[in-house]
C-alpha cells in the first residue's frame, strides 16, 4: 500500500481553506473512488485524471485508488481539485517524489489533452499559501496572480506533462513574474463634458470626498447616468490593501484577468432586472454579488424603483455594516461589501412629474406610487439626494466646457488625505465609516447647534442626523477647514432634506 497527501484549497467567501488530498493505492478489485463530500465537479474529476495520464502514456495501475478530501465534513466544489488528485496519484505511484509535493499546494482543472486550465480563487489560495510557507502549483495563465502574494514559490505549469518533469528535476520550469500594476489606466470620461449641472457636479464632488451614497432624482435625459458614469474619474487610486481586497472578491468570481490587480476603484452598475442574488450574493454556490463586485468602489443603480423590491431591501445591512453574509443550507458565507450608492431614479412611471406639457394624466399621484417603491429604512441611508433638472437645448448648445475631472480628482484627494489623518488611529479611511464622536469635535458650536435643532424639528432619525453631520465634515474637507462651520451645516441638511420628487 502507497499513500500520497497533496494540500490544496476550498473556498469560502474570500478564504481559501485547507483541504488534504490523500491518495491511496491498495491491494483489491481496480477502482477509483473519491470521497470526503464532494459535489459532482469533483466525483466527475477521476475521468479527467484517468483520461489524462492514459494520454501521457501513463496506464493506472491494477489496484484500488481511493482519495480522501479531508477534512471530510467540509463541501467540496470545484474543478480545481483535478491538479492536486492527479499529482497525488503520480506521486502515490512512484513518477514524481512525494516529499516535492510537501512544500507546495495545488489548484488547477485538467483539460484532456492535458493542458492545465485558469480556476477561480487562485489570489486567496496564494494568500494561504504565503500563511503556510508554501508553495502554490497552479496553471500558467494565473502565475502572475499567485505570484502577488509574495509566497516562497510559485510554480506555473500550462500542462501536466511540463510540471511532471519539473518535480522530476528534467526541465525547471521558470518562476512566473508577478504582472505589472496596469499603468495609466483610464479613468473613464471626463466631467468636462457635462454641460450645466453646477448643483450636481457639487453633490458628485462631495459624494466623492466622503464616500457617501448620493440619489440624483430628474426627468429622463437630464443626465443622471451621464453624471454617475463621471464619478469614477474623480476619485483616488486605491492602497495596495484596499486594491488587494478588491482583486479577492474578483479571483474568486473568476473576473481577474491576467492577474492583474487593478489600484481603480471598481464601478458595477447591474441592470435593473437583477435579482437579490445577483446583487447581494448567493444562488447554489453561494457566489459573490454586486454589492460585493464592486467593494471599494462604486454600486450604480439606474432607474432605482425599477428593482425588484426583495433586491433593494437586500441592500439595507450591507450598506450600514459592509459587509453581505450569504446564508444558504449548503453554505454560509461572507463578502466584503464597502461600497459608495449611487442611484438614479426619474420622479415617477412616465418620468415627467412636475412639467405640465408632458406628464401623465395620473399626476401627482403616479409620483407618489412610484416613489413609494423605496422603503423609509433605504432612503434613510442615503446620504445626498438632488434634483437634476434638464438643460434647455438653447442653454446646452451655447453654456461652457465644465471643470475637468482631474481639478476636481485633486481637490478629492487632497480631502481623502485628511481624512486617512484624523482616523488613522481607528482604522477608517473616509468621513462615511465615522462614528460620531470621531467627528463632532471638529464642530463650531453655532454649527453642531444648527445641526441639533434641525434634526428635532424635522424629526430626523439618528441615522439621519449622523449621516448629515459626516456630510458637512466632508464639505468643510473640500474647503480645506479644520473646523465645519454653520454654513457647512447648512449645505449638508439641504440635500438631506430634498425629497425624491420633481414637482
Amino acid at each position: 500500500m502507497s499513500l500520497a497527501r497533496v494540500t490544496t484549497f476550498s473556498l469560502q467567501g474570500v478564504e481559501a481553506v485547507p483541504v488534504e488530498v490523500q491518495v491511496q493505492l491498495s491491494a483489491g478489485l481496480p477502482a477509483f473512488t473519491v470521497v470526503g463530500l464532494a459535489n459532482k465537479a469533483v466525483a466527475e474529476s477521476r475521468e479527467r485524471v484517468r483520461a489524462v495520464l492514459s494520454g501521457l502514456g501513463l496506464s493506472l495501475p491494477p489496484k484500488r485508488i481511493l482519495v480522501n478530501l479531508a477534512p471530510a465534513d467540509l463541501p467540496k466544489e470545484g474543478s480545481h481539485f483535478d491538479l492536486p488528485m492527479a499529482l497525488g496519484l503520480l506521486a502515490a505511484m512512484g513518477v514524481i517524489p512525494a516529499d516535492e509535493l510537501a512544500h507546495f499546494a495545488a489548484m488547477g482543472e485538467l483539460a484532456l489533452d492535458g493542458s492545465i486550465q485558469p480556476v477561480a480563487g487562485v489570489l486567496p489560495a496564494a494568500l494561504a499559501c504565503g500563511e503556510r510557507e508554501l508553495g502554490l502549483v497552479c496553471p500558467a495563465a494565473q502565475g502572475a496572480e499567485a505570484c502577488w502574494a509574495g509566497m516562497t514559490e510559485a510554480v506555473a505549469a500550462p500542462d501536466l506533462r511540463a510540471l511532471i518533469a519539473h518535480f522530476q528535476g528534467r526541465q525547471v520550469l521558470a518562476p512566473p513574474a508577478p504582472a505589472a500594476p496596469l499603468a495609466g489606466e483610464a479613468r473613464g470620461p471626463c466631467l468636462s463634458e457635462v454641460r450645466g449641472q453646477e448643483s450636481a457636479k457639487r453633490a458628485l464632488e462631495i459624494a466623492a470626498a466622503g464616500r457617501h451614497h448620493l440619489l440624483m432624482v430628474g426627468p429622463p435625459g437630464s443626465g443622471k447616468s451621464m453624471l454617475a458614469a463621471r464619478l469614477p474619474g474623480i476619485l483616488p487610486d486605491l492602497t495596495p490593501y484596499e486594491a488587494l481586497e478588491a482583486s479577492l472578491v474578483r479571483s474568486v468570481a473568476g473576473g481577474l484577468e491576467g492577474g492583474r490587480i487593478s489600484a481603480r476603484p471598481p464601478f458595477r452598475d447591474p441592470h435593473h432586472s437583477a435579482s437579490q442574488a445577483a446583487l447581494t450574493g448567493g444562488g447554489p454556490k453561494a457566489r459573490p454579488g454586486e454589492i460585493s463586485l464592486a467593494h471599494r468602489g462604486v454600486l450604480f443603480l439606474d432607474e432605482l424603483p425599477e428593482f425588484p423590491r426583495p433586491a433593494l431591501e437586500a441592500l439595507r445591512q450591507p450598506l450600514e455594516t459592509g459587509r453581505v453574509t450569504v446564508a444558504r443550507a449548503s453554505a454560509h458565507v461572507s463578502y466584503p461589501a464597502q461600497v459608495q450608492l449611487v442611484a438614479a431614479m426619474n420622479p415617477c412611471r412616465c418620468g415627467y412629474l412636475g412639467d405640465a406639457a408632458r406628464e401623465c394624466g395620473q399626476a401627482p399621484r403616479c409620483g407618489e406610487g412610484y416613489q413609494s417603491k423605496l422603503s423609509g429604512p433605504l432612503l434613510d441611508r442615503i446620504d445626498l439626494t438632488i434634483e437634476v433638472q434638464p438643460i434647455a437645448p438653447r442653454e446646452l448648445a451655447r453654456a461652457p466646457a465644465g471643470e475637468r475631472s482631474a481639478a476636481v480628482a485633486d481637490r478629492v484627494a487632497a480631502a481623502r488625505a485628511v481624512q486617512r489623518a484624523r482616523y488613522a488611529g481607528i482604522g477608517i479611511a473616509t468621513n462615511a465609516e465615522a462614528p460620531v464622536e470621531a467627528i463632532r469635535d471638529g464642530f463650531a458650536a453655532e454649527a453642531l447647534s444648527l445641526a441639533e435643532s434641525a434634526a428635532e424639528r424635522l424629526a430626523l432619525s439618528s441615522r439621519g442626523f449622523t449621516r448629515s453631520l459626516r456630510v458637512a465634515r466632508s464639505i468643510a474637507d473640500l474647503a480645506g477647514t479644520a473646523m465645519v462651520a454653520r454654513a457647512h451645516v447648512a449645505e449638508a441638511l439641504g440635500y438631506r432634506l430634498r425629497k425624491p420628487a420633481a414637482g
